[in-house]
């Protein structure tokens, strides 16, 4: 076994950055009761809002089945959020993209979060937002591995 699979502090740490995460997926799925887009829905635009991207991916993404995912894709599409269009790349593939109805209402859902979170980072001083915006980089990159 590696030493960084056994090491204790590296164990912590991973816990701390786990119950970190969770708590902050907590924080993110709260931050707009009143909109009309839920979470799962919200999740599945902002992949799509980046680039069109295959079903299989967004249900990776999301940690569900495909099945699952194309359920949250079709509901989407019914509500004309996005649409699904053949992968030329793969033709047994699907491509969902976000359409112009989508990407507004993805960019009014994002707006609105982004001002809660704004929000209570003002609650923070400015050493707090520092090293916050210091931690960014890293945990993109932890993201990029994956």
């Amino acid at each position: 076994m590696s030493t960084s699979m056994t090491d204790p502090q590296l164990l912590a740490l991973a816990q701390s950055f786990r119950a970190t995460l969770r708590h902050a997926v907590y924080l993110s799925r709260s931050m707009d009761g009143e909109g009309e887009i839920t979470t799962m829905q919200m999740s599945t635009l902002s992949m799509a809002a980046e680039e069109p991207l295959r079903v299989s991916r967004v249900a990776a993404n999301l940690g569900i089945r495909v099945p699952s995912a194309t359920e949250q894709i079709i509901k989407l599409e019914q509500a004309g959020l996005v649409s699904r269009q053949p992968d030329l790349t793969d033709s047994r593939g699907v491509l969902v993209q976000l359409t112009d109805k989508g990407r507004s209402a993805w960019d009014d859902a994002s707006r609105r979060r982004n001002e809660r979170v704004a929000a209570l980072l003002a609650q923070l001083d400015d050493d707090d937002r520092i090293t916050l915006a210091a931690a960014l980089p890293v945990i993109g990159k932890l993201n990029h591995t994956v």
